[in-house]
């Protein structure tokens, strides 16, 4: 059995994680008024349409290009020996030490101790109807699965298909795709916890909720 309170403790004793700004493209790089312990923010707005805290630029064939945060944070690392030189495209030029929310403390624990079911293929997915009933009455912590179990119906290029459930028989506890959006290969769709587990999760969930103190 996964120790749930020994991840919450980890999670305490780093509350960040450390995100590499590397450069989209390659071009000459002229950094923005940033050193390390400034703060900056990430991409905010209704739509996303403010961007975050400018980092630097990169020209290329006399056009400059923006390069912002997209998550807020703390500046740990500009490497500054690269100013005024060429860069090719994914070369690391600043490390934003950014600290986790309640949210993200909750989905990173949720994805350590969770069996998460994973798209076999880029495609849309939906419940199967009987399925997607259940969860728009009681959520989807009222479905369990077991393996072999017809669970999805899989959208691509105009034709569905059935998928079947392959794992270990549990509760729906957390679900990760959306209707009517692409999954991309490989990405989590569903996240199924033993049904002993509930309660020891539901606490530590509940905890990080009232105890986790964000950072600015």
């Amino acid at each position: 059995m996964i120790d749930v309170k020994a991840l919450l403790e980890d999670i305490k004793a780093a509350p960040y994680e450390e995100i590499v700004v590397a450069s989209p493209h390659t071009g000459v790089v002229t950094f923005a008024g940033i050193e390390p312990g400034t703060r900056v923010t990430g991409i905010s707005g209704a739509f996303g349409e403010k961007p975050g805290t400018l980092l630097a630029k990169l020209t290329r064939e006399h056009n400059d290009k923006p390069l912002h945060a997209n998550a807020k944070g703390v500046v740990g690392t500009v490497h500054r020996e690269l100013e005024g030189r060429f860069v090719e495209a994914g070369t690391p030029l600043v490390v934003i030490r950014h600290y986790l929310s309640k949210d993200e403390v909750i989905a990173s624990i949720l994805q350590k101790v969770l069996y998460l079911f994973r798209a076999p293929e880029r495609a849309k997915y939906y419940f199967i109807p009987s399925v997607d009933k259940k969860v728009k009455a009681s959520g989807a912590r009222s479905v369990t699965v077991k393996p072999g179990m017809e669970l999805f119906i899989v959208s691509r290029m105009k034709r569905e298909k059935p998928l079947v459930y392959e794992g270990p028989e549990g509760i729906i506890y957390a679900v990760y795709f959306q209707h009517d959006q692409n999954v991309d290969q490989a990405a989590p769709l569903v996240g199924v916890c033993p049904a002993d587990q509930t309660d020891l999760i539901q606490d530590v969930v509940n905890r990080v909720r009232t105890d986790w103190e964000e950072k600015e």
